[in-house]
This record gives structure tokens, sequence and C-alpha cells, in this order.
């Protein structure tokens, strides 16, 4: 390589530049920071998050830094239907009419049902998110996806804010959301029911942002083999991570 041993000797003697222990800083947070993500974080993410913790960095740097020492999400999915619109029950007019904003806590809640694949079969996963902050404030997990899923979901929601009357509850149409159990128990507490038009995902963008996070960050991590582990780590995920 044409390099005397005299040169060799100094190139490593010679310090580390400012820029390189810099490098260093950053890379032992983007470590730290994907291990806690549990591998999910990408460029943004992480960028994001560095931001957070007071790193003065840059998309291009974090990308480069994360390139060169091997630092990669890996992604597994699979597909299922969970909206179900081949029904007889009444559907609500869209109230909410992709406006996602909300200027204080129970002024607008969303739902959705979605779907987790385990060794033993599909797990689904129904959420209510408070707009507001956007934060999961309701949840039920089953192995069938019947409108006490969607039910437990609401309930659990309903005891832990009490919300006063006229909040809005925006769904998709499927049918368990119009069933007249769900549909009777936003009259029994004052909820305003809104839907979303047919087949418009994004009409309930809040909750399917939620989903494709929580299946990034989580789910599409590795296959749990029972629904009871895959319960347990989605329990983690929202109540902790």
């Amino acid at each position: 390589m044409d390099v005397s041993p005299r040169g060799y000797q100094a190139w490593r003697s010679r310090p580390m530049s400012v820029s390189q222990r810099k490098n260093l800083v950053v890379l032992a947070h983007i470590r730290d920071q994907f291990e806690q993500s549990l591998g999910s974080y990408g460029r943004p993410r992480m960028t994001e998050k560095l931001k957070e913790l007071g790193l003065t960095v840059g998309h291009r740097r974090v990308g480069r830094l994360m390139k060169e020492n091997g630092i990669k999400v890996r992604r597994n999915k699979k597909f299922k239907a969970t909206t179900d619109s081949n029904h007889s029950f009444s559907i609500a007019p869209n109230l909410l009419n992709r406006d996602f904003s909300a200027d204080r806590p129970n002024q607008k809640w969303a739902g959705d049902i979605n779907y987790v694949w385990t060794q033993e079969g599909w797990l689904y996963l129904a959420v209510i998110l408070d707009l507001h902050a956007r934060r999961v404030i309701g949840w039920a997990v089953s192995n069938r996806m019947k409108r006490d899923l969607a039910i437990r979901a609401l309930n659990m929601a309903i005891a832990l804010r009490r919300p006063s009357k006229a909040c809005i509850h925006h769904t998709d149409h499927g049918s368990q959301y119009c069933s007249h159990d769900y549909q009777k128990n936003l009259r029994l507490n004052g909820f305003r029911a809104s839907m979303s038009g047919t087949g418009n995902c994004y009409d309930n963008a809040a909750v399917e942002t939620f989903f494709k996070t929580i299946k990034v960050e989580l789910l599409w991590q590795r296959s749990r083999p029972t629904r009871r582990q895959a319960e347990l780590a989605i329990f983690e995920y929202i109540n902790g991570f």
C-alpha cells in the first residue's frame, strides 16, 4: 500500500478528530435507542429521538452511521382483513371529517380493530385513542373478531376517562361498531357516533397510524409462539414503552 512504518505509526498515535469523537457519541446513542425500540427505529424515527435527547444531528448523519455499522430495521408482515361492511346495521355520518385535532381531552375519540399474527393463529386487537394526545385509553384482544372485543376496549376507555356528554366517537362502519349493543353503549354514555366512508382508510388515519407504528416497532420484529405472549408484549408496549 506504499505506506512507510513511520507514517503508519504517526497515523496510529494521532488523536481522533472532534468530528470522529462526536460520531462515536452519536453512535452509542443510536445503538442504545435501537435496542430500546426492539430494533424498530429507522433513520427518521432515530433522528427524532436523538434530537429529543438533546443531540444536534441530521437525517444524513444518522443514516450514514447506521448504514456503516449495519444497524438496519428488519420487517415481516402478513395481511388480514378486519372490516366487515356487509351488514344491515345503520351507519352514522362522518362527523369527524378528517379533522383529527382536539383542543382538550375527551373531545374526540377514535377506534379500530387490527390483527396480530402468532404461531397459534390470529389475535385481534381493538383500541380506542383520545385524539387530543393520540394516547391509547382503551384496548382489548381476542382470538375472535366479534362485537364484544370492541365493547371491552370501549368500556376500558369509559372507565378510565369518564367522558362528558357530546364526545365524538369515530370508527369505520364494520359490523362490530354498528351492532345494536355497541351503539346502545354509545348512546347511554352520551357519545356522538361518527363513521368513516366506505373503504376509505384516510377517514380514520390517526388510528391507522397507531397500528402501523405498533407493527413496525413491535409486532413485525418477530412472531410470537402464543397469543398470550403477544398480549403481554402489547400490554408492555402500550402501558410501558
